[in-house]
């Protein structure tokens, strides 16, 4: 099995993907989604972290997270969470290799954001996701995001994401 390197970062504010088993449509409720809802909240008491971006999707998830200084261990927080999220769903946690328990890939993605054109950039590519993959027209039709919260705080306007944005070259998405 590969020795797959994570950049843990004390403090980082990081991108991230999660993807679940096979792409497999287990997001899809508004049951589920407060599933993972409560799995996250109670990570986060445990773990903290803020909360900078999320949009979850059927199949897969994108979020930001500002990790709190002196702590760089994301890995443990996204396990927690994927673990909390299978035992509400009555399930087993496996991620073992060939094994088709899990609802969760083995892994994630994540990138350490650079600076804040690539906050930005990261910031606008979660919140259209909902868009790109065609599960709406607009942004702002898509419930399961953090594109509301940004919008009350006067980040976004509420007909952002109308069209696509354009996001600088050097940036990198894990879908």
């Amino acid at each position: 099995m590969p020795n797959y390197r994570r950049a843990r970062v004390a403090g980082a504010t990081c991108f991230f993907t999660v993807v679940t088993a096979q792409r497999r449509p287990l997001l899809d409720s508004a049951t589920r989604i407060a599933a993972l809802r409560q799995s996250v909240d109670e990570i986060r008491r445990l773990l903290p972290f803020e909360i900078d971006a999320w949009v979850v999707l059927p199949d897969h998830m994108h979020a930001i997270w500002t990790l709190p200084t002196g702590d760089g261990d994301f890995s443990k927080r996204w396990g927690r969470i994927k673990a909390g999220f299978t035992r509400s769903c009555g399930h087993a946690h496996t991620s073992a290799p060939g094994c088709d328990a899990g609802l969760w890939q083995p892994r994630f993605w994540e990138h350490v954001i650079r600076d804040e054109a690539d906050f930005a950039a990261h910031m606008d590519y979660t919140h259209y996701n909902p868009v790109k993959h065609g599960y709406v027209k607009r942004v702002v039709d898509w419930p399961y995001s953090s594109f509301h919260r940004c919008v009350r705080r006067g980040h976004y306007p509420t007909d952002w994401g109308d069209s696509e944005p354009d996001y600088p070259q050097d940036c990198v998405f894990g879908e």
